[in-house]
């Protein structure tokens, strides 16, 4: 299953509500509509379609829902492995930072100590 849409997330969830409704419906018609054709004083026989029906819709709806919970599954474990990845390398940054403002520091003291040396040679 796939995420991606362009509508906005209510429209798109009413869209596909109503048609998961109209599918169900026309299963449930084409269902009851062979039950009808058959030998209607035939309790025990209807029973056990309906039941057979539900068990469809039921396990259709199951195994929609056991495929759901392993894409969000497999989305947490990404969404935890990113944000590992963005950790190592914002601490990488923070430490490279920490060496150039250090470098930095070194250059500036040394030109300044080379100025004071250039100024006290001219005042002499």
């Amino acid at each position: 299953m796939t995420l991606t849409t362009a509508q906005p997330q209510d429209e798109a969830g009413e869209d596909a509500a109503t048609t998961f409704e109209g599918e169900i419906r026309e299963f449930v018609r084409r269902d009851f509509t062979s039950l009808k054709r058959t030998d209607a004083g035939s309790g025990e026989f209807a029973a056990s379609n309906i039941r057979s029906l539900v068990q469809r819709v039921a396990g259709t709806s199951l195994q929609e829902i056991d495929s759901l919970i392993g894409e969000l599954q497999n989305l947490r474990d990404y969404i935890a492995n990113e944000g590992e990845r963005v950790q190592r390398e914002i601490t990488g940054y923070a430490q490279l930072n920490h060496a150039a403002l250090t470098s930095t520091r070194i250059i500036s003291d040394s030109m300044s100590k080379w100025k004071d040396a250039l100024d006290e040679a001219k005042s002499a």
